[in-house]
This record gives structure tokens, sequence and C-alpha cells, in this order.
């Protein structure tokens, strides 16, 4: 089979593309011809940095595709199945840029009839952290689903970013009222066509003053993006035990913390990360997100406020180059048509 692979931490340039023996499934494990892998910063990371854990790595976490082969203990009936994936490669050394990839079973998710490869794909570390995100505010629901977050106000900063779109589409879909806050006009058009009921641009006038006019008591929840830059802007509009949940602090600025004033506030300052964010976290954030696709409630593509960067899988060196450079939307490698 084809597949992507590194040896060594470095720059775009360590990707290559080789061919491989098609993995076996073991037990509780399936294996799932890949249509499409996304890549995600978080992969970017892992190739870029330490430590490297295996001789040879094939990178992404997430992707969708089909089951072809099952391993002792996986009901058979799940070959043929179309699927999404994530964190393919997490503690793992076979991630989805490859024509195959082998994953414990939970970890692929059934994907309806309706929702394509693409949509597929664009879920998992995006989708996941953005539940995340959502449900972890002292007075807010662990689980998602319709009305869930009704009569809640949720800040996302970074609305046209892919984590950004994926709050803005699961807080709609569990009855929000959605602010997006962007740095200029094409990002205001992707997170209005992602569903935010409002978008403020935090480069021109008084932006807090914006969202203080459509939530004068505060927001519960903001999914920030980039902490450091945004904190003052976060406690200017958050209300009283409202929740700060912060998954990235893009520009590596760090965080001067009020700590008195925060205090007054009762803010809940969540850090979160996939990884260690435990189990039945994550358990309950695949559900929950699974169930918002069967609702058609995470579409994808430029008209749904996420355009699509396609590559082939040879060419996987210029998607990360892609992401490093800053594409807004998702980065997709085509591995197999659907």
């Amino acid at each position: 089979m084809k597949t992507i692979v590194y040896r060594a931490n470095g720059g775009p340039g360590v990707l290559e593309f080789v061919d491989r023996d098609v993995p076996e499934p073991g037990s509780g494990e399936v294996r799932v011809r890949v249509a499409v892998s996304a890549v995600n910063p978080t992969d970017v990371q892992a190739r870029s940095g330490g430590p490297l854990r295996f001789p040879e790595v094939t990178p992404h976490l997430d992707g969708a595709g089909v089951i072809d082969a099952v391993g002792a203990g996986v009901d058979p009936g799940r070959a043929g199945e179309r699927v999404w994936l994530f964190m393919a490669a997490a503690g793992r050394p076979t991630g989805t840029a490859a024509e195959f990839t082998v994953v414990p079973a939970e970890q692929a998710v059934p994907l309806p009839g309706a929702a394509g490869f693409d949509a597929g794909a664009a879920l998992g570390v995006p989708a996941l952290t953005a539940h995340r995100a959502l449900t972890v505010s002292e007075d807010g629901p662990r689980r998602l689903r319709p009305g869930a977050l009704a009569g809640r106000t949720v800040l996302a900063a970074g609305g046209a970013g892919a984590v950004g779109h994926a709050v803005i589409q699961l807080a709609r879909w569990a009855g929000a009222t959605m602010i997006g806050t962007v740095s200029g006009p094409e990002k205001a058009r992707l997170a209005t066509a992602a569903g935010a009921h409002h978008v403020v641009n935090y480069r021109e006038g008084d932006p807090a003053a914006a969202i203080r006019a459509v939530a004068p008591d505060g927001v519960d929840i903001v999914a920030e993006v980039a902490l450091g830059a945004n904190l003052a802007l976060d406690l200017a509009v958050l209300r009283a035990r409202g929740t700060i949940a912060t998954y990235a602090n893009d520009g590596g600025r760090p965080v001067d913390l009020d700590v008195m004033r925060n205090m007054v506030l009762n803010t809940r300052l969540q850090f979160l990360v996939l990884y260690t964010a435990g189990l039945d976290v994550r358990t309950a954030a695949v559900e929950d997100v699974a169930a918002a696709v069967r609702d058609n409630a995470l579409p994808v593509g430029e008209e749904h406020g996420l355009p699509l960067h396609r590559f082939p899988l040879s060419r996987t060196s210029a998607a990360h180059r892609a992401l490093e450079e800053g594409a807004v939307g998702k980065v997709l490698v085509d591995v197999a048509p659907e």
C-alpha cells in the first residue's frame, strides 16, 4: 500500500511517500481503507517536535473511509461500514495518511450515508475539542443534544477556524445563541455561514461593547483559541460564574492573570486537550458528535463556513506546509476516491 512516513522530526520535508505492507487488524481492531485523511495542528506539532516514540510514524489522527477487515472480538458485520476515525495516531505509529490503517474498533465511528467522507474526516480533533469546550461549565450540561444549551450564549474566539467552526455548529445544534469573533470580513462571512448568529470583528471599534449589546448579562462560555491575546476581552464580556475553555494559545502571548478580577467573577478557566480528558469524556463526546452528524448539523465546505484545501496523498508534505502557512478552513488529503 502507499503511505506517508517520517523517521525523524523536522519540517514537512521529512514526510516520505513510500510502499508498505497492508496491516492486519489485531484483537479488538478494525482495518479501514482510508478515503480522506485530515491534517490538524497537532499532527504538524507531532511531526515537527519530539519526542519520536516509534522508529517510523504514519501521521494524522483523523480520517474517514470504509472498514474492510476486522480482528478477533469485533462484529464481522462491521466490514463494509463507512466510518470516521479519531485519534488514530495517538500512542500508535499508524495514522490515517495511508491507504489502509488499523485502529481500535471504538475509534471507527459509523458515518451516516448522508455525510460524505470529507465531513467525516473533518470531525475528530475539532469536533471533539468543541464538544469538550461546550460541556465544562459549572452550570452547563455535560452532554449535548438539541436544547441542551437553550438560553445560553457562547462566544467562539476565532470563529473561522476549524475548532471555532465546530463550536458554532455544535452550539447552534444544542440551542445556544452563538457569537463569533473574527479578524476581518472574509472570516466574518465564514463564521456566518457556519451558523453564528452574531459576528464581531475584534480589530474594529469596541468589540466588548458589541458583544455586550448581544449578551447584556455576559456570555456563558468562551471557547478560546488564543488565551494570551484575548483574555482581557473574554473577561470584559464573561458573566459571573462563566467559563473560559481554552484549547490553544495561538500567537504564544504570555497569559497575564488578574487573580482578584477572576475571583470576583468566579471565573472557571478550563484548559483542555483530548489526550488527557479521560475515556468517559471522549466517549460521551463521540456519541454526541455522532448524533449531531446524524442530524446533519456538522456539514463542511465553503458554503458551510469551512473551506476545504485538498492534496493527493503523494503531496502530504504540501498539505502540512499549507496548514503551517495559515490556510483558513480544513486541509484534507485525498487517499482513495469515495
